[in-house]
């Protein structure tokens, strides 16, 4: 009962912080970007623990491969956010779009920028922290119950607090969650050290793959975990946070500050899962669910509802970010150009509904955290690189004409070679065709239409800058 209680009090708490009782009278600028004036504890707390929600999938690797899930799922989102930093944040704080489409649409143009909407709301699906808290009520119902009846409970949760209040609802939410999950993984290690033994006692006592930094995986499949952590730089939920700061230079604080947080945190999430697989041995069921099986057996009472509050903070600090921000995407950027008599906020409002629905139906078509994550990644991520990047660096710059071609058809190359290996490969975690992962034919024909299509034009600004230096020469 008192591991319950703490349960019951963590979801009142979340309620009490998420409630604005002027929710009514937000302008737009506040409901998505808090007015532009989020400090930098704030920033950190939120950036932190959104871009951590998948800690059932991280269980489920570190438990079946060990340290490798430092090299796939750690170091390049850390070079990637740390680009971010350097490259994008003041140019992207600087900007005046509110979202990804609508700064496409600045740039490229309308039709472009709506484009860019359908790929950017399924690569923010918030059906892999569904499907998360799911498995996780279920274990902790005993394994009685359907996942879905428990998804959608916590679907609608979400849904409710999310749409009243916005965006301070998400980051006042968010700086809470961030303690709780450092909190909790930092005391079951501590109690995983006392049940076991030291850490070099546990590198010992694992399989060598387990301390084998590539895991044993081949090194096309590492090079796509990388080419995958390229979602940070079109990830909105990144865009978001920037743009919601109160300077750039917070926003750059802020990403190196979390970087560091990261990375002190996928310590703390290897060795549990390490320590899960030599405390509770190699037989366990259904790997996802690595953590909390091994607090249930080590933690005592009390402690052991903390740390269950600790994993559904990490869930939910992704779950309302990315259900927000479907909304925004589908109500703002979607439906408010065939709607245009209707107030935007409300549609982002109905449309945050309309995503937690549609995240429900993909879990039962991809029912593990791992494969979602991979599959909306590999094939999402190619059409959105490049057009995404043009927006803030000339380099990457392609010509109107050129921009919906591009998406369209690297998202298709990719989807296509995915259905193909789908079809034809039986391993798990395996979409190969012809020894190819999805992602490559999708990059490969981006690349391909951005050699074709890259503008080389130079800017009245440039040209000027060009004539005065000349001048002075």
């Amino acid at each position: 009962m008192l591991d319950w209680a703490v349960l019951a009090l963590y979801f009142i708490f979340i309620g009490y912080l998420s409630w604005d009782k002027d929710w009514k009278n937000q302008d737009e600028e506040q409901f998505l970007l808090l007015g532009r004036k989020m400090t930098l504890p704030a920033f950190v707390g939120t950036l932190f623990s959104t871009w951590y929600g998948g800690i059932l999938g991280v269980g489920e690797y570190s438990y079946q491969f060990g340290i490798s899930q430092w090299l796939l799922f750690g170091v390049p989102f850390y070079v990637f956010s740390a680009l971010f930093a350097l490259f994008l944040a003041d140019k992207i704080r600087g900007n005046p779009a509110r979202s990804i489409p609508e700064a496409i649409a600045n740039v490229y143009g309308e039709k472009a920028g709506q484009f860019s909407a359908f790929p950017i709301f399924i690569l923010i699906s918030p059906a892999p922290y569904i499907l998360m808290f799911g498995l996780l009520a279920q274990y902790l119902m005993g394994g009685s119950g359907h996942i879905l009846i428990y998804a959608a409970f916590i679907a609608l949760f979400t849904v409710i607090y999310t749409s009243f209040s916005g965006f301070s609802a998400v980051v006042r939410t968010d700086m809470l969650q961030a303690v709780l999950m450092m909190g909790g993984f930092v005391m079951l290690v501590i109690f995983a050290f006392m049940e076991f033994g030291s850490f070099s006692t546990l590198w010992s006592a694992v399989p060598e793959t387990y301390t084998d930094f590539t895991g044993g995986r081949d090194l096309q499949y590492i090079l796509v975990w990388f080419f995958i952590a390229l979602w940070t730089f079109v990830d909105p939920s990144f865009h978001q946070r920037v743009a919601a700061a109160e300077t750039p230079e917070v926003a750059k604080r802020g990403i190196y500050t979390s970087i560091v947080l990261w990375i002190g945190f996928d310590f703390l999430t290897a060795f549990s899962g390490m320590y899960a697989w030599a405390i509770l041995g190699p037989g366990l069921e259904n790997p996802a669910m690595s953590y909390p099986v091994l607090a249930d057996q080590i933690l005592p009472m009390g402690l052991k509802g903390l740390f269950f509050v600790a994993l559904l903070a990490a869930i939910m600090s992704t779950l309302d970010s990315y259900l927000f921000i479907s909304g925004q995407t589908l109500g703002r950027d979607l439906l408010a150009k065939v709607l245009p008599q209707q107030p935007r906020n409300r549609l982002t409002r109905i449309s945050i509904l309309i995503a937690s629905a549609l995240g429900l139906l993909l879990i039962i078509v991809y029912p593990s955290v791992i494969d979602l994550w991979y599959v909306i990644g590999s094939v999402m991520i190619p059409g959105l690189l490049i057009p995404v990047l043009g927006i803030y660096l000339k380099q990457f710059r392609l010509k109107r004409k050129w921009v919906l071609p591009l998406m369209a058809l690297s998202i298709g190359a990719s989807l296509f070679w995915l259905i193909l290996g789908t079809l034809t490969q039986k391993m798990a975690y395996s979409y190969t065709f012809l020894g190819i992962e999805p992602f490559y034919p999708g990059l490969f024909v981006s690349i391909i239409c951005w050699l074709a299509g890259r503008d080389k034009s130079t800017t009245s600004a440039e040209m000027k800058l060009k004539e005065e230096a000349a001048a002075s020469e």
